[in-house]
């Protein structure tokens, strides 16, 4: 268990580092026996103890004694009780993702990497208050066959097979964000057909496997 809070501890650093979130916004859970360990509510990341870190049941239980999780854990919860190959989740109000989330739209299929978050497009999950059910659901809709997606006025998430991965996979979800804005300052982006994005799809599933 140290060894897996020693690794929430050192990409949440890294969230900071990277600049995908700023102080303690945003937050980092991993998959752990019947439940998951994730940051704590509203402690900055470059002060996180081992201690420092949450275990919360797939039923939503936890010891307050032992300290409060994110006020966000309803969604890792959910996101954990209905996608299996779930194992690690990275949540980060980064620039650019958030960005376009205020926009209330998601990304289009201007660039093939677009097939990274495990579908044709990114979609934007509508808004609810953080912490809430509501939100929980919104998100669960938009990550229906993806691993990552945008959330309206709010930020981006991102899960995968492992923590490592889960955070590029975050890091790709920004700078794909980055470079759709860039590109509608020159207008609008030719967009890649849905036949086109099939064949990257096929072929991104073992990309990550060469490289």
């Amino acid at each position: 268990m140290n060894k897996i809070k020693a690794e929430i501890i050192k990409y949440s650093k890294k969230l900071n580092i990277k600049k995908l979130s700023a102080l303690r916004s945003g937050n980092i859970s991993v998959r752990f026996k019947d439940g998951f360990l994730i940051t704590p509510s509203g402690k900055k990341y470059s002060t996180l103890k081992n201690k420092d870190i949450v275990f919360v049941s797939l039923l939503g239980e936890f010891d307050k004694k032992k300290g409060v999780p994110s006020s966000e854990w309803k969604f890792h919860q959910d996101i954990y009780k209905n996608k299996i190959e779930a194992k690690a989740i990275v949540h980060a109000h980064s620039t650019n993702a958030t960005a376009v989330s205020t926009h209330n739209k998601g990304i289009p299929s201007f660039h093939y990497m677009v097939a990274m978050a495990g579908g044709h497009d990114i979609k934007c999950a509508k808004y609810a208050t953080f912490g809430t059910r509501e939100l929980s659901k919104n998100i669960l809709r938009a990550l229906k066959g993806r691993k990552a997606c945008l959330i309206a006025n709010h930020g981006q998430i991102a899960f995968e097979e492992s923590l490592s991965k889960a955070f590029e996979l975050a890091e790709e979800v920004e700078n794909i964000s980055l470079q759709y804005i860039t590109s509608l300052k020159l207008g609008k982006p030719k967009i890649l057909s849905f036949k086109e994005m099939k064949k990257v799809l096929s072929k991104a599933k073992n990309y990550k496997k060469d490289n």
